[in-house]
C-alpha cells in the first residue's frame, strides 16, 4: 500500500511540473512575439530596484493596512511552502517529517510554519472583506466583471483551503504522534515539531481511533499537496502570476526618469540628417531598421507584435489591484480611461494570439488587432501622460508606454489624432505655434492700447 502511494505521489508531482513547465514556456513564448529591448543597462541600479520594490514590498506599504497584510501574506505564503520540500521528499521515499532529525530548530521551524499560517488565514480573511464586503471602488470598477473577480475570490478561497489543510495535517498529525502510533511516532519519543496552532484542534480530533486520524492526516496531506500543484498551475490562468514575475517585471522595468519618453531610432536619425549642413539633400534616404521583406518599418503599435518584451511581460504580471486606475486622473474625472483594463486587455490579446499558435502551430491572421477590437481611441486620448500609473504600479507595470506607442501608430501610420490636436499640429507646421496666428502677427499684442 506504502508502495502504491509512493508511485502515486510520483505521478502526481510529475504530472503537475509538467503542465506547469509547459505553461511556464508557452508565457515566454507569448513574450518573445514582442519586439526585443535591451534593459540590461546598470545592473547594479536594476538589481536594488527589484529588492526594494519587489522583494521589500516598498510600494505596497504606502498604503498601511492593505500593504501590511498583503506582506505578512506574501512572507508567510512563501515560507510556509518551504515545508513542501519534506513533504514532496516524504512523498516519494515514504517517510515521516524527514527533517525533524535536525531536533529544536525543527521544532521551532514547524511552530514558526503554524504561526504564519494562521496569520495567512486572517490576512486572507480581511482581504477577502475588502474585496466583498466593504465596497472599495477599485474592486468595483467596470472592467473588474464575471472572470476578473470570480478570480480574485477564487485564489482567496484557495489560501483559505490550503493554510486550513495544513493545519488539520498538523493536528491530526500531533495526536497521532502523542499516541505514539506507528510511522509516525519517533523513536526517541520525542514530539517531531512543535504545534502552537494546530494543538488547540486537538478537542475536535478527542476519542478517534489511530486508524481515524490516520485517515484525516493522509486526507489533508494529499489535499494539501495536489491543492499547491493545482495552484501552481492556476497561476497561469490568474492575475497571481506576479508571485513568480513580479522579480523579473521590476528587473526589467525603466530606471531612466519616468517622463523620459523614448524616441523612434528612424525620426531621430532623420532630423538628425536634416539638419546636418554636410548632408546632401539629394541623397536617398536609408531604409529605416525593422524592414522585413521590403516592407518598411511601423511606427507605433496596433497589436502586440508592435510592443516590446517589456510590455508584453507587464501583461502577464498585473496583479490587477486597480492602483494605477484610482491613481489615474483622467479615469477620475469620468473618462474611458482605465490604465488597469489596458494591461488586462494587452494579456487577453497575447492570450488569444498564443492560443492561435497553440492550434494553428503558427499565427494565422485572425482579422483583430489589439487597437480597436480591445482598447478603443477614446481611451488613449483621454490619458494626460502624468505617470501616476507608473508611479502607482506596486511591481513596476508602465501602462502608458503601450497608449503612447498606440498614439503613436495613429498619428504617424493613419494621420487619424483628434481633431484639435491635427489643428494644433497643422498651426506649428505652418505658424510656428499651436495657434492659429501668422508668424507676422505675434507682437501685435505689443502695440495695442
Amino acid at each position: 500500500m506504502q508502495i502504491l502511494a509512493q508511485i502515486v505521489f510520483i505521478l502526481a508531482l510529475a504530472i503537475g511540473i509538467g503542465i506547469f513547465v509547459r505553461n511556464i514556456r508557452r508565457m515566454i513564448r507569448n513574450i518573445k512575439l514582442g519586439r526585443e529591448i535591451d534593459r540590461t543597462d546598470n545592473p547594479g541600479a536594476r538589481w536594488r530596484k527589484m529588492a526594494k520594490i519587489a522583494l521589500g514590498q516598498y510600494k505596497m506599504v504606502r498604503r498601511p493596512v492593505s500593504g501590511i497584510v498583503h506582506v505578512i501574506v506574501y512572507i508567510g505564503f512563501i515560507i510556509i511552502n518551504i515545508e513542501v520540500l519534506e513533504i514532496i521528499i516524504d512523498g516519494i521515499f515514504g517517510t515521516h517529517r524527514i527533517f525533524a532529525f535536525a531536533g529544536e530548530p525543527y521544532r521551532y521551524l514547524i511552530g514558526a510554519f503554524e504561526i504564519l499560517a494562521l496569520l495567512v488565514l486572517l490576512g486572507v480573511i480581511i482581504f477577502w472583506i475588502r474585496r466583498n464586503v466593504m465596497n472599495i471602488y477599485r474592486f468595483r470598477a467596470r472592467e473588474i466583471t464575471s472572470w476578473p473577480k470570480n478570480d480574485a475570490n477564487y485564489i482567496l478561497y484557495f489560501e483559505m483551503v490550503l493554510m486550513t489543510l495544513f493545519l488539520v495535517m498538523n493536528a491530526a498529525d500531533y495526536q497521532l504522534q502523542l499516541n505514539l502510533a506507528p510511522h509516525y511516532a519517533m523513536t526517541s519519543g520525542e514530539i517531531a515539531g512543535a504545534f502552537p496552532v494546530s494543538s488547540f484542534l486537538l478537542p475536535l480530533l478527542d476519542g478517534f481511533s489511530n486508524s481515524t486520524l490516520i485517515i484525516i492526516e493522509r486526507t489533508a496531506w494529499w489535499l494539501h499537496i495536489l491543492g499547491i500543484l493545482f495552484f501552481l498551475n492556476y497561476l497561469y490562468y490568474s492575475k497571481h502570476l506576479h508571485i513568480l514575475l513580479a522579480f523579473p517585471n521590476v528587473y526589467y522595468s525603466k530606471i531612466r526618469p519616468k517622463a523620459e519618453f523614448d524616441n523612434i531610432d528612424a525620426v531621430t536619425k532623420e532630423v538628425q540628417l536634416m539638419m546636418d549642413p554636410d548632408t546632401d539633400p539629394f541623397a536617398a534616404p536609408a531604409e529605416p531598421e525593422g524592414e522585413a521583406e521590403g516592407e518598411p518599418a511601423k511606427f507605433g503599435a496596433s497589436d502586440i507584435f508592435d510592443l516590446n518584451t517589456v510590455q508584453l511581460l507587464n501583461s502577464y504580471t498585473c496583479t490587477e489591484c486597480g492602483r494605477c486606475t484610482d491613481q489615474c486622473p483622467a479615469n477620475n474625472t469620468g473618462k474611458l480611461l482605465s490604465p488597469r483594463k489596458i494591461m488586462m486587455d494587452t494579456r487577453d490579446r497575447l492570450e488569444e494570439v498564443g492560443e492561435n499558435i497553440n492550434k494553428n502551430g503558427k499565427f494565422v491572421d485572425d482579422g483583430k488587432q489589439l487597437l480597436d477590437d480591445y482598447i478603443q481611441r477614446e481611451e488613449i486620448w483621454a490619458c494626460t501622460t502624468c505617470q501616476m500609473c507608473v508611479e502607482a504600479c506596486p511591481v513596476g507595470i508602465d501602462p502608458m508606454s503601450i497608449i503612447v506607442e498606440m498614439r503613436r501608430y495613429l498619428m504617424m501610420e493613419q494621420s487619424a489624432g483628434p481633431a484639435d490636436l491635427n489643428n494644433a499640429l497643422s498651426n506649428i507646421e505652418n505658424n510656428g505655434a499651436p495657434w492659429p496666428y501668422n508668424q507676422m502677427d505675434r507682437l501685435n499684442w505689443a502695440t495695442e492700447n
